[in-house]
This record gives C-alpha cells, sequence and structure tokens, in this order.
C-alpha cells in the first residue's frame, strides 16, 4: 500500500479514511481537526487495535508475520463489498483469513486489511439438494448440521477446523478425492465479492469464468462469501483398514489396485518411522449403515501386507480424528514449514525413494507424512493446477519444528524449495499451502500454457490487483 494512505481511527473502530496522511490519527488528532474520506456504515467493525492486527499477521506456520493497516470483521457480506470497494478505489490490499491454517503469510496483507471471515460463519440450509453455508464456517460446523438431516459432504478434509471459503480457495483434498474429486468440485453455486467490489452469484450455468477463476483461485479474484455445496447421504459407521508394507513399492502399487477399482471410499496412505527405516501404510475406508463388509474380500487382490489391521467406528467419529490433537497443537505455535507437491505416477515412485534416502525423522519434527493417489479426471476445476498424469500422488510432509528454532526452519525452507525443484523436474506441482520460498517464474511454470488466462481473469475481475498479495502469483 502506498505510504500516504492511512486510516483515520476512533479508539479501535475506524470511521475515515486519509488518503493523504502519512500515519494513523487518533482521535485526539481528530479532535483538532484532522478529517478524511468516511467510511461506509458498517454492521460489523473496521478495527486497529494491537491484539487484531497481530493476530492477522499470524499464522499456522509461524514463519511469516506482515502486519494490516486494518482488520474488518463483518457483521455482513454487504460489509465486505463495502470495504473491498473502498480498498479497490484506494489500491488497498486486502486478504481473507479464516482459521489462520496457512503455513507460509498466504493469508496475510501487509499494510492493507484482513478479512476475518469467522464473524461470517452462519450454515443457512441443508436439504438433498445441499447445503448454504458462509465462507467463514468450518467443515466441522457444516458436517455436524449435514448429518443432523442425514447427510454428509462428499469429500472431508483430514482436519475439520478449516474454514470453508479457505478451502476452495486453494482446492481441498483429503481420502474421499478419490472417488469424489476435490472439495471445489463439490460446489454447486457461489457468492464472492470481485476485486472492484461487485457482490455477484456464480456458478457453472452462471458467470462460469468467475465460478472457475475462484474455486482453487487462491483469493486472486474474488472474496469467496456464500457457497452451495453437494452433500450425499451419510453413512454411520467406517470400517477403517491399515495395511503395512516394508517397502514403498509394494504401498503405492496396492494405492494404485484399489484406485483403480474403488474398493475404499477413503484411500490414504502414510509414510512412518519405524525406528530402524521407513515403513509404509495404505490406509483405507469403507463407509456404511447396516451390514459390516467382508474384510477378505476387501483387501483381496493386494499386495500381501507384512501386517493388516481393521477398526470399526462413527462414522463423525472418523472424520474429525485429528481435530483435537491439531487444537492442542495451536496454541504451541510450533513452526511448520509444510511441503505439499503433486507428483505424476510415472515419477513418483522413484521420486519418493530419493527423497527418503534423505530424509530423517528430525527433518520433520514428529509430523506425518502423507502420500496416496487420486485420479485427474475427477478434477473439474481449472485452477487447480496438477500433473499431466492421469494417476496423480500428493505428497505432504507436515513439518513440525518443536521447539521452535529459526535456524531449523531455515534450513527446512530450503530443503522445501530444493525438493519442489526435482518435483517440477519430473513433471510435478504444488499445492499451494506449504511453505516454499518463491523464485521469479514459478507461477508461470505452475500455470503452464493456462498462465496467460490466467493473468486476463486478474485484470478482468481484480483489475486495482488488490486481493490475496502475499500469493505471489502476479
Amino acid at each position: 500500500m502506498p505510504n500516504r494512505r492511512q486510516v483515520l481511527t476512533l479508539g479501535a473502530a475506524i470511521v475515515a479514511f486519509d488518503a493523504l496522511g502519512v500515519g494513523w490519527v487518533t482521535q485526539a488528532q481528530a479532535d483538532t481537526g484532522a478529517a478524511g474520506l468516511p467510511v461506509p456504515r458498517l454492521d460489523g467493525d473496521l478495527v486497529t487495535d494491537a491484539a487484531a492486527l497481530a493476530e492477522a499477521a499470524d499464522d499456522y506456520g509461524q514463519i511469516a508475520h506482515r502486519r494490516p493497516r486494518a482488520v474488518l470483521r463483518p457483521g455482513s457480506v454487504s460489509d465486505v463489498v463495502k470495504v473491498v470497494r473502498l480498498a479497490a478505489e484506494h489500491r488497498i490490499p486486502v486478504a481473507v483469513r479464516g482459521q489462520g491454517h496457512s503455513t507460509f503469510g498466504q493469508a496475510q496483507a501487509p499494510g492493507g486489511v484482513v478479512i476475518d471471515s469467522r464473524t461470517l460463519a452462519t450454515v443457512h440450509r441443508v436439504s438433498a439438494r445441499g447445503v448454504v453455508v458462509d465462507a467463514g464456517a468450518t467443515w466441522l460446523e457444516v458436517t455436524k448440521a449435514a448429518l443432523a438431516a442425514g447427510f454428509t459432504p462428499p469429500v472431508a478434509t483430514d482436519y475439520l477446523g478449516l474454514s470453508v471459503g479457505g478451502t476452495l480457495s486453494v482446492g481441498g483434498i483429503g481420502g474421499a478425492t478419490s472417488r469424489h474429486g476435490l472439495l471445489v468440485d463439490t460446489v454447486r453455486e457461489l457468492e464472492v465479492v470481485t476485486g472492484e467490489g461487485k457482490l455477484v452469484r456464480c456458478s457453472p450455468t452462471v458467470e462460469r469464468d468467475l465460478f472457475e477463476a475462484v474455486l482453487g483461485g487462491l483469493g486472486q479474484y474474488a472474496v469467496i462469501v456464500r457457497a452451495t455445496l453437494d452433500l450425499v447421504p451419510a453413512p454411520t459407521t467406517a470400517r477403517i483398514y491399515h495395511l503395512s508394507y516394508p517397502d514403498l513399492r509394494s504401498m503405492t502399487a496396492a494405492q494404485r489396485i484399489a484406485l483403480a477399482d474403488g474398493r475404499f471410499d477413503y484411500l490414504e496412505g502414510q509414510v512412518v518411522w519405524s525406528g530402524t527405516g521407513w515403513s509404509y501404510l495404505l490406509e483405507g475406508g469403507v463407509y456404511h449403515s447396516a451390514k459390516t463388509p467382508d474384510d477378505k474380500a476387501v483387501v483381496r487382490g493386494l499386495p500381501t501386507a507384512a501386517k493388516t489391521e481393521t477398526t470399526s467406528l462413527p462414522y463423525f467419529e472418523w472424520l474429525n480424528r485429528v481435530y483435537a490433537v491439531v487444537e492442542q497443537l495451536r496454541p504451541l505455535k510450533f513452526p511448520n514449514p509444510w511441503l505439499n507437491l503433486f507428483l505424476p505416477d510415472r515419477a513418483t515412485d522413484s521420486y519418493i525413494e530419493g527423497l527418503l534416502a534423505k530424509l530423517t525423522p528430525a527433518d520433520t519434527g514428529g509430523g506425518p507424512i502423507l502420500l496416496y493417489p487420486f485420479t485427474r479426471k475427477r478434477l473439474t476445476r481449472p485452477m487447480v493446477s496438477v500433473p499431466d498424469s492421469s494417476v496423480v500422488f500428493i505428497l505432504s510432509i507436515l513439518r513440525a519444528v518443536a521447539p521452535p528454532d529459526e535456524a531449523v526452519v531455515r534450513t527446512l525452507l530450503v530443503n522445501n524449495r530444493s525438493a519442489y525443484d526435482k518435483a517440477l523436474a519430473v513433471g510435478g506441482t504444488q499445492y499451494p499451502i506449504g511453505s516454499i520460498p518463491g523464485q521469479p517464474g514459478d507461477w508461470q511454470r505452475h500455470y503452464g500454457t493456462a498462465y496467460g488466462r490466467v493473468r486476463r481473469l486478474k485484470n478482468r475481475f481484480d483489475p486495482r490487483g488488490i486481493l490475496a498479495p502475499e500469493q505471489g502469483i502476479f
């Protein structure tokens, strides 16, 4: 934001925008005659108190800390429209922060305004036709409301504490992606506020260009304020299969077979330190409401596992299995320099073997390593860039640095960059929720031949370039 554009405050609540001033204007200064352009009347609050600014300059990664000038806590969609419109007029950066689960400052807006979407979190309607929900609601809230009516979202992220808007901005992946695609593939309709401050309803048949730009668009084109999401009938029970393999290729072979024949409703996998080396765990789930699956039939035809464990638990308990752990870790503020990559099937085994040959448990800080496949044909939203491969694997190294150590964080960021460069060399892309230091040309390579269209959409829907600046795309 240009240095000479500031905001006039009355206590913590902002009442005017000073386009010519050189700093914050206190109430005492206002009483002596300082003035500015009035901020529109809001249903919520536009605040500048230290606590609000510090929270908006923070995220789950605990690596990037960039303070905004103000935080909007909207009381209505109209508040978002008014503030984005004002920001566009004066070229003030704007970013949306839901639950703050980004890891590298992606939802920060240095010198600008951060919209705290948590105050827009209503689940409006649940029916067989879907659920209408505000962007600030968490998937935990959506799932509970849906289950109460006998339904469930088709895809769930492993951690249900994420906001709907934040997840839809990046894509949203989970164990059911193998069957239903990404979370953005389950969206029927959106209400968004463009970078010009226009409230628009969009869908696959109405304002389709905007609809497709926003889903997986990393916040670049519009602010999601409401979404209509698909629902499916909810099962009551999750039957979970853990198949342990001593080598990587046996596990990925089993995953490919299970992906191809669709035997699991949920399909993931983990790389686990056994004490002397890495071991590999296929994690599959079969959801049901009546007859328990035939365990022998479920695993038939897969490479023989060294160990198989099978358990059943209530469906919601399964979906919400990691929530408590994440909530316990969040207040500890450990740095989390995550690495999240999409890899083409043809290169996955050799890439992972090379990576693990140099990786130690200390390089993850005890964080999990996830590795699992999905089919590219399930993905329908063009802004989510994945490798040109019929089968794609996601690799997530959810690093944690405990206790916090800046030198270790710097080393892991360098390692993340190196791993990303090697992934690019074999046709991989990043799932842009992690912590990868950027370099010139990264986003052109990320979007490939679609980058020209990405730029045109940015100029069309956010011509002042104010939205989500810290993604660094433009």
